[in-house]
């Protein structure tokens, strides 16, 4: 989240298809983010072949994360190639990242 804040960009993975996506072992749909690229792109195979894209910090707390909400997704946080990472709601991902910005302004 510093990282995300720092740079004000969030990554994830888009293909022809559309932004990758995955679940959790519980049915969850998760969007997978990273804070840069090369984490977004070194998980680029499989299911999620495709290529790193950015979103602008402050569209992606307003207009994503309530998107994500309201379409019943979580986010899944700097998953790894083995597909692990931190799900979060999206709710609690965006005052995370509220918080990281206030501090650094």
């Amino acid at each position: 989240v510093a990282r995300v804040a720092d740079w004000e960009q969030v990554w994830s993975l888009k293909a022809e298809s559309g932004w990758a996506s995955a679940g959790d072992e519980s049915g969850r749909a998760l969007f997978p983010v990273w804070p840069h690229p090369d984490y977004a792109q070194a998980c680029a195979s499989g299911d999620w072949a495709g290529y790193p894209e950015a979103v602008e910090v402050y569209d992606f707390i307003r207009k994503w994360l309530p998107g994500l909400d309201k379409d019943g997704l979580w986010v899944a946080v700097f998953p790894t190639p083995a597909m692990q990472g931190v799900p979060l709601a999206p709710f609690t991902l965006r005052q995370a990242i509220e918080e990281e910005l206030s501090a650094i302004e």
